[in-house]
């Protein structure tokens, strides 16, 4: 796994069981209040990201495309096709797009935890 091993902090939250998810696929989840998206792709690691896309203002990442660009893992929004990094949540690919007003072209990271099979996510202790 090259998700953060770590015993949860008392921040996170247990959102499932790391065998729920399935590889290359996304699933939402309602955590705090806020919608995420969490990918455990076919490298085992496990990312989390906002659900939310910044240019269509649709709550969809999590049904994105993932793939990579170089080394670095992404997630394509299935609405415009901009691509995100899964490590830092940098748009990488606009589509000759702007968010929209009020939202920043990059997505917000969470960190995840894994802890005894269970996947946990802390909004309050970023990537």
């Amino acid at each position: 796994m090259t998700a953060v091993p770590a015993t949860a902090s008392s921040t996170a939250t247990r959102v499932c069981a790391l065998a729920d998810l399935t590889p290359e696929l996304g699933v939402a989840a309602l955590v705090g209040g806020e919608q995420v998206a969490i990918f455990l792709l076919a490298d085992g690691s496990v990312h989390c990201v906002q659900n939310l896309d910044p240019f269509s203002g649709a709550s969809v990442i999590s049904r994105g495309i993932t793939g990579s660009k170089g080394d670095v893992p992404t997630i394509a929004s299935p609405i415009y096709k901009q691509v995100f990094s899964l490590l830092d949540g940098a748009c990488l690919v606009t589509m000759d797009k702007e968010p929209k007003p009020g939202h920043a072209a990059n997505l917000v990271v969470h960190r995840v935890h894994l802890d005894n099979g269970d996947v946990f996510i802390d909004l309050a202790g970023g990537a």
